[in-house]
Order: C-alpha cells, then sequence, then structure tokens
C-alpha cells in the first residue's frame, strides 16, 4: 500500500480523537456542573447524569487503546509488516476496547432510560442505543479481519515451507 493512503487514515485516527478529547475537557465537565447545581437544587435526576458522565469518561479510555492500536497498525502497513502476528494482536485489541466500549454504554442504558422518561423524550433512548450497536459492528469487523488475516499469515507460513 502506498506511504500516502496510511498517512492519510493516521491523520484521520488522529482527526477521529480529536473531538472526543474536546468533549471530555470541555463538555462533559459543563454537564457534570449542571448536574452539581441541579443537585443542589434538589432534582434526584442529577445522580443519573452522574452515571452517564461516568460511563463517557470511562469509555474514552478504551476509545484512545483502540486509537492507538489503529495507529500501530497503520504502521505495520507501512513497514511491510502488515501480515504478522503484531498486526492480528493489534485488531485483537481493537476488537476487545470495542466490545468494553458496548458493555460500558449498555451499563449506562438504564440511566438514559431514565432520563427519556424524566424529559418525555422517547428518541433518547434510541440515541442511547447508536454507541453500542456502533462498537459492536467495529468489534464484529475486526475480529473477521483478525481471523482473515491469520488465515492468510497460516497460508503464507504453510507456502514458505513448500519453497
Amino acid at each position: 500500500m502506498k506511504r500516502g493512503t496510511t498517512l492519510f487514515l493516521k491523520i484521520a485516527v488522529i482527526l477521529m480523537g480529536i473531538p472526543v478529547l474536546a468533549l471530555c475537557l470541555f463538555l462533559l465537565p459543563q454537564i457534570a456542573n449542571e448536574a452539581n447545581e441541579a443537585a443542589k437544587r434538589g432534582a434526584d435526576v442529577a445522580f443519573v447524569v452522574y452515571g452517564i458522565l461516568m460511563v463517557m469518561y470511562v469509555s474514552a479510555i478504551p476509545f484512545y487503546i483502540a486509537l492507538y492500536q489503529a495507529f500501530k497498525l497503520l504502521s505495520y502497513i507501512d513497514k511491510n509488516k502488515a501480515f504478522s502476528k503484531l498486526s492480528v494482536r493489534a485488531l485483537k485489541n481493537i476488537r476487545n476496547c470495542a466490545i468494553i466500549i458496548s458493555g460500558l454504554y449498555a451499563v449506562a442504558l438504564p440511566f438514559v432510560f431514565i432520563m427519556a422518561q424524566v424529559d418525555d423524550a422517547p428518541g433518547l433512548a434510541l440515541v442511547g442505543m447508536v454507541p453500542i450497536f456502533a462498537s459492536m459492528v467495529i468489534a464484529v469487523f475486526s475480529a473477521v479481519l483478525q481471523r482473515l488475516l491469520k488465515e492468510a499469515i497460516d497460508i503464507k507460513s504453510e507456502n514458505e515451507f513448500v519453497v
């Protein structure tokens, strides 16, 4: 693969991380402050918001681990090590991170349902399911790629023994 293509993908990986970092640094603390003010006024919903915010902050950790693994995978492709056990391991780590993210948001889903009932916004429940399904799609996709890559490596090693 040409280096320009992987460079574009590396830039895309970095650009994917910037909005999440901005969200964690600017928007989520502002929401936490507003929930704190609501808790001082006696609103019980504030503690539901704290639960959702905690899941969002914790899910940023596996998200950035997955982005780092994707960056490493692109580096392996640049170094012509795409068909190596390192690439398989990177895909496995991406899959595991996606499963963790999906699990975290599945834990947060009851909190989202409570918020949807309080705000009388049934669409909020559907929006709460989006991260679960998106991360599961990524997990399945990386698992399929991992299996295909592992089979390709096995075929490659068998061919090297034959020759």
